[in-house]
């Protein structure tokens, strides 16, 4: 009798550890990524009262089984079903993240790396990604500094909002190119200042320029010249491009130009260019508009003066070309030597500082009504199409040359030398109007250039890979988060915290883990790993716990019963 009153303890006992279990199951039904627990019960010990003996083969008696009384019930296990995914549940947050799969996330709380399940993280005011209920740090790898790609080491704090990664540094537009259809109708390109084109573009520092790229058709109709015109900064402001050599001569364009001086209003005298307000007007109500003396210096250069600026601009208007001063300058004639027969190209501005000089020689005709010029010199290249195709046929006239350098770089500072490419071009009827422009970058993107960027979003892909976004249209690999996988997941040790430590029966941590995907796993972003908890198989466990309980307090009643009769018998 004692024996079923001490099984019959053992069996509460027991029954009261599973409903333990069960309390603890049902009490982290909504703990984020909690796996629940379960018992296995095994009996205690038997006490053996007769051994087991075999068949007497001289007597003729068969064997007897032994005789064995059971003393009880213990808890043989429990059980963490790891193994099981609890459901999903969408929470939109970023930085909230759940694994598909077997693995674990690797947590760090300052002294050893401990593995959770739990993927409720934010970025804390250091910038490192940690886990929101305890702060402890998410481990990762981080990418190397010189290939940017990820060094799979020891894991190790993810700094992602490091101050490294919270801007993206600039870089020099490198290369361009022009595509469309240039429209040899197209009045702006057989006008003075022809077809404007703008590229705008980013020096080392991430400043940005705007380069004015005009052309101009010549008389040729396939061929066209490329001149840079301008180049301006953020601000609108004028940068000086004379350094700027796009070739190492300058080049000729065949063009017939005819030049009218409006003898009505302008005259010259000697070397002054003079206004009247009407025909006929006395030389006392005339204006000084010009003094080619005081333009040209004695070696027939433009004085830096703003008189001489002035006088050049009033020359330019009075020609027909107000506003267009370098254009003026640069109309040529091709003049032949009477004595060794050479051909010179003369320009304007060769004429007018003879003049200014008292040479005779290739004289402006001053106070001519018309003059006719052959053509222009100009710095820069000449681009030419196909008559037949219409399609892109070389620069300069060789048709393996399908771009043109802008000299940036000699302009010093920060600026570098960029690259475009013109074979997308073309040269169609499109109706008198032309699309050709300018893009940064060659036709995959690259060499476009940047300005500094600031982060601007941070995204998580299903590998665990981290990558950064910035404003100004780039994205950086800026860390990985590992995971740990383990021979035996059910054997780790619940640490509190929703966090556990690997133990000798479930295998060590490598101190690098592994990648998500490698097993077939993946991480979903914006949602949460939700208890694995099933309410119904608890109820279930609770109903024969109960009645288990409620079994073995009877075994202890009866017993004590039979124990207070036996005593009686003395009475």
């Amino acid at each position: 009798m004692m024996r079923s009153l001490y099984s019959g303890v053992s069996g509460l006992k027991t029954h009261q550890v599973k409903m333990d279990v069960i309390g603890n199951n049902i009490a982290n039904v909504n703990t984020t990524a909690y796996k629940s627990s379960s018992i296995v019960f095994s009996e205690l010990m038997s006490q053996t009262t007769q051994k087991a003996s075999g068949a007497n083969a001289t007597t003729g008696t068969g064997g007897t089984n032994a005789r064995q009384i059971g003393l009880g019930v213990r808890s043989g296990a429990i059980n963490t079903n790891i193994s099981t995914q609890g459901a999903s549940q969408s929470t939109g947050n970023p930085f909230d993240i759940m694994i598909n799969g077997n693995a674990f996330f690797v947590v760090n709380n300052g002294t050893e790396n401990l593995f959770t399940r739990d993927g409720s993280f934010y970025v804390d005011s250091a910038g490192n990604l940690a886990m929101t209920s305890t702060g402890y740090n998410v481990m990762g790898w981080l990418p190397d500094e010189a290939t940017q790609q990820i060094r799979q080491d020891s894991v190790q704090a993810l700094r992602i909002m490091s101050a490294a990664n919270m801007t993206y540094p600039p870089e020099a537009t490198s290369q361009a190119y022009m595509s469309g259809i240039l429209d040899k109708n197209d009045p702006d390109v057989t006008s003075v200042n022809g077809k404007m084109i703008n590229l705008n573009f980013f020096d080392n520092l991430g400043y940005s320029y705007t380069a004015r790229i005009s052309m101009k058709q010549s008389d040729n109709t396939n061929e066209y010249s490329i001149e840079l015109s301008a180049l301006l900064d953020s601000n609108g402001n004028e940068i000086d491009i004379s350094a700027v050599k796009m070739s190492d001569a300058l080049r000729y364009q065949a063009k017939s130009t005819s030049v009218t001086f409006d003898t009505l209003a302008y005259r010259w005298d000697g070397m002054q260019l003079k206004y009247a307000v009407e025909e006929g007007s006395t030389e006392a109500n005339e204006t000084v508009l010009a003094d080619l003396s005081k333009i040209f210096d004695a070696q027939g250069e433009v004085l830096d003066t703003p008189e001489a600026k002035d006088g050049l601009n009033a020359i330019a208007k009075a020609y027909g070309y107000e506003g267009s001063v370098d254009e003026f300058l640069a109309l040529c004639n091709v003049v032949t030597d009477p004595d060794s027969g050479a051909e010179t190209r003369v320009t304007v501005q060769n004429m007018l500082a003879n003049l200014a000089n008292g040479s005779t020689a290739n004289q402006f005709p001053i106070g001519a009504e018309n003059i006719n010029f052959s053509g222009r010199v100009y710095d820069g290249a000449s681009i030419n199409y196909n008559t037949n195709s219409g399609k892109f046929d070389g620069i300069n006239g060789n048709p393996r040359t399908t771009g043109i350098t802008l000299a940036f770089s000699a302009l010093g500072g920060n600026f570098s030398d960029i690259n475009m490419d013109f074979t997308e071009s073309s040269m169609f009827d499109n109706k008198g109007t032309s699309t050709i422009a300018s893009t940064r970058g060659d036709f995959t993107g690259l060499g476009a250039g940047r300005r500094l960027g600031d982060m601007i979003g941070v995204s998580i892909q299903n590998n665990g890979m981290i990558y950064a976004t910035y404003d100004n249209g780039m994205t950086k690999l800026v860390g990985q988060i590992a995971t740990a996988e383990f021979a035996n997941a059910s054997g780790l040790e619940k640490k509190g915290d929703n966090l556990y430590a690997s133990t000798l029966n479930s295998g060590d941590f490598d101190g690098i883990g592994v990648d998500v995907t490698a097993s077939g796993g993946y991480m979903s972003t914006g949602q949460l790993e939700m208890s694995n908890v099933d309410l119904s198989a608890e109820f279930t466990e609770m109903i024969t716990t109960q009645r288990g309980f409620q079994a073995n307090s009877r075994i202890i009643t009866v017993s004590d019963t039979m124990l207070e009769e036996l005593t009686n018998l003395k009475r």
